[in-house]
This record gives C-alpha cells, structure tokens and sequence, in this order.
C-alpha cells in the first residue's frame, strides 16, 4: 500500500471479545503478545553475537468495565478444584470505515490470576486479567 487516508486507521472502540463463545461486551481493551526468545551465538569475525530464536513466549492483558462476574464464575470452581481452566478468545476489530476486518483466534488461554474482590469509593469498577496463551489461529486479516 503506498498511501492511506486517516479514516482508514482502525479504531479499538469497534472492538469485540468472546470468551469461550460468550461474547463480553465489558471488555474495554484486549492485547496479545508473541514475544520471541532468543539464545546468543557467539560469531568468529565479529564482536557481535548472532541471535538464534530459540522459544516464543505468548502473553496478554484483557481489561473489563466490572460489570458482572464472569471472569470469577468461568475460572473459580476449576481453581479451587486444583484444575488449570484453559480458554478460547476470538478477537474482532472491524472499524466500519478501515478496510476491513481483523479476527484472531487464541487457543489455550490460562489467566494468570483471578481477581475476586478490587473496589474503591467513587471509582468505577475495573478488571484486568493478564493471560499466557498456547496458539492463535489468523481467522480474518486486512
């Protein structure tokens, strides 16, 4: 693409989370991340190292209005039974003036933690549910 014009870039406000299936209005911002690890080579000729990609690290954050609690009802009773809960997110942005849609599918979604209780006097209710994943499927891109 050699140019765009403004109203192409996509904007997060059209953007949709499903948790397992369930769709979570609440969500106000989702982030997924593949972070590449990386084992020095030492190089003869140069003082540099080389890099060799040695694992990839799959992380994210998601962050929901309080609103009702799904998080707790999807997560506690595995938790407190000693099993690790596993999900499906499906993301979706598709800002009606960008060209196009943007659907990606991550696969063995484990949170990292679970909030029970964080409120405070005259402060809306938050949640922030940082995740580790195990694959992600490109479903839709621009």
């Amino acid at each position: 693409m050699d140019s765009y014009t403004a109203d192409q870039v996509i904007n997060g406000t059209w953007g949709e989370m499903w948790l397992d299936g369930n769709m979570m209005a609440e969500v106000s911002a989702l982030q997924a991340k593949v972070t590449l690890k990386k084992t020095a080579i030492n190089m003869c000729g140069t003082l540099v190292d080389g890099q060799k990609v040695t694992g990839m690290e799959l992380k994210g954050t998601v962050k929901l209005h309080k609103v009702t609690s799904a998080m707790i009802k999807a997560n506690s009773d595995a938790i407190k039974s000693g099993k690790t809960p596993e999900h499906t997110i499906v993301s979706n942005l598709a800002d009606p003036q960008s060209l196009g849609a943007e659907r990606i599918v991550l696969k063995g979604v484990m949170f990292d933690e679970l909030t029970l209780i964080d409120w405070e006097a005259k402060k809306n209710g938050e949640e922030s549910a940082p995740f580790t994943y195990q694959d992600w499927d490109l479903l839709d891109l621009i």
